[in-house]
């Protein structure tokens, strides 16, 4: 199932606790290794991968331990600099732009034949 918007929330719960189940799966670790280098109790893993509710600091918990923690980044990016921050990092923006500078014309040869 994709995760979209017009999921439920326990769907999506439930469907993250199943992706979560794979992941470790994968891992080749038992619930039991996994909570304990989570640092979280079986019993909170097992709600995680039930598509049950807990406290988020577990959920990051077991993301770090699966490895996964980075992909929060994608979930909620870092704001970037505003629009006067831009401008500060800029510096000052020209004003004008300069005219072209005249040079003096090189002076012409003389013919010396008459």
């Amino acid at each position: 199932m994709n995760i979209e918007i017009w999921n439920t929330d326990q769907a999506v719960v439930a469907e993250l606790g199943r992706r979560l189940t794979r992941c470790r799966l994968s891992m080749g670790a038992t619930q039991a290794a996994l909570a304990f280098e989570a640092g979280v109790s079986k019993r909170t893993l097992e709600r995680i991968e039930a598509g049950q509710s807990v406290q988020f600091v577990s959920l990051v918990r077991v993301l770090r331990a699966l490895r996964l923690v980075e992909n929060l980044e994608a979930l909620a990016p870092a704001e970037g600099p505003g629009p006067m921050e831009l401008l500060r990092m800029q510096g000052r923006p020209r004003q004008r732009a300069s005219s072209a500078r005249r040079t003096a014309p090189a002076p012409k040869a003389e013919d010396g034949g008459g």
